[in-house]
């Protein structure tokens, strides 16, 4: 039996595309003259900040999308801003460091009509230690620290719509229910796509509780469970089904090849380094909600939309 032949595909809407992936370089899509940039009072007693979180997370994000340091990131927003027009003053790098840390980043997404399908998948970032080179050849003695990144992205915009960050050592399976929780109750999930890793009663239950399909492969010499839930016999079901069809074909009925797409938004945010330069925790979950951040506002400049052909 001969391979069936790959299917082609054509972007339709080549010339918006391009458009917008010439804007995604122009760094007037990050400074909005109408922004609030200093800080409201906020009614404490003490001193009261002089820059808004808006001002704030901008000035990081210059720091992420260009690879330089605090002291460094303070110049390059001064000289924009001048070039711009503004008369605005800079944060300083102590500033920077010590509001990074109680940063609420926003990530702003524009969100889909109709049912959202969720892709959920997760991966390692580098934070400390030698690179792969470096530790084969001449070993390993220093500390090499890495962390996890779980996200949830809209399967038809691109966005991302939830994430969590966590060390090393917690699994892929308990971080689903806090993705879910992270959509609104009120917006509809048709669907949760994600890898055989997420095979357990808890995501199951979790996303029957959403009234949502789960789009999961079972694992291998996976047995029928108890009916004790909507999971449960939700999760029979795709057993019973992947047993009668085969892997192939419920693949493609299931559209499980969506998932792909979470993988390669998880390549676009290692293009953005592929480690983290902060060394605190909290510091780093704020430098990775910028990344996420900048990854939707170029996502909302425009997506290629494809057509298969032949």
């Amino acid at each position: 039996m001969s391979r069936p032949t790959p299917p082609a595909y054509k972007t339709r809407n080549w010339p918006s595309y391009n458009e917008a992936l010439k804007r995604r370089g122009s760094l007037t899509i990050w400074f909005d003259p109408e922004m609030i940039w200093a800080a409201a009072p906020t009614g404490k007693r003490g001193r009261q900040p002089s820059y808004s979180d808006a001002a704030v997370q901008t000035c990081l994000t210059m720091k992420v999308l260009f690879g330089m340091a605090l002291r460094q990131t303070t110049g390059f927003v001064e000289s924009l801003l001048q070039l711009i027009g503004l008369d605005w003053a800079v944060p300083d790098f102590s500033t920077l460091s010590r509001r990074q840390k109680t940063l609420k980043v926003n990530i702003p997404y524009r969100g889909s009509q109709g049912p959202l399908h969720l892709l959920i998948d997760s991966t390692g970032i580098k934070v400390e230690g030698e690179g792969e080179w470096n530790a084969r050849k001449h070993g390993g003695p220093k500390r090499r620290i890495w962390r996890k990144v779980h996200l949830g992205i809209d399967e038809k915009t691109l966005e991302i719509r939830a994430v969590e960050f966590t060390s090393s050592d917690v699994g892929d399976a308990p971080m689903l229910p806090e993705l879910l929780d992270q959509i609104p109750p009120d917006q509809e999930i048709a669907s949760v796509t994600a890898d055989g890793a997420y095979d357990t009663r808890k995501c199951h239950d979790a996303i029957a509780a959403r009234a949502a399909a789960a789009i999961i492969p079972v694992r291998k010499n996976a047995k029928p469970w108890k009916k004790t839930s909507a999971g449960a016999v939700a999760r029979n079901d795709i057993l019973r089904t992947t047993k009668y069809l085969g892997w192939t074909i419920w693949r493609r009925w299931s559209a499980y090849h969506r998932r792909s797409r979470a993988e390669t938004k998880m390549h676009c945010m290692k293009l953005l380094g592929q480690r983290l330069t902060a060394r605190e925790f909290d510091r780093q979950v704020a430098e990775l909600h910028i990344r996420m951040a900048v990854m939707n506002g170029y996502t909302a400049l425009g997506i290629p939309v494809t057509e298969t052909v032949g």
